[in-house]
């Protein structure tokens, strides 16, 4: 059976189209709901954790030196690091680690 890979493209581009018009066309006011307000605040940040902490984990050779890197970046990030020091800390944590544990 052949697939045609140009109805798949439109199925796609459809689907992202409507995801981005729909919420233009029906919602026309400010929304003033305050939990709605603080949904849609936090859904770019919650959406980059989820794919960003299993890169972080994944992306090296062991696990284990990517997890202590993920763990020291978020210490470094509460102490106020900049993100530049912090994704520097992080690449040093698992340069180290990946020397010492392969």
């Amino acid at each position: 059976m052949a697939h045609n890979v140009y109805i798949y493209i439109l199925i796609m581009f459809l689907v992202s189209y409507a995801i981005r018009v729909l919420p233009l066309t029906l919602i026309r006011k400010q929304i003033t709901n305050k939990f709605l307000q603080s949904f849609l605040y936090y859904v770019p940040f919650v959406t980059l954790a989820v794919m960003t902490f299993p890169a972080i984990i994944e992306a090296t050779q062991s696990t284990l030196a990517g997890a202590f890197a993920l763990v020291v970046g978020i210490i470094a990030a509460w102490f106020g690091g900049s993100l530049f020091s912090v994704a520097a800390l992080c690449c040093t944590v698992v340069l180290i680690s990946e020397a010492f544990l392969v």
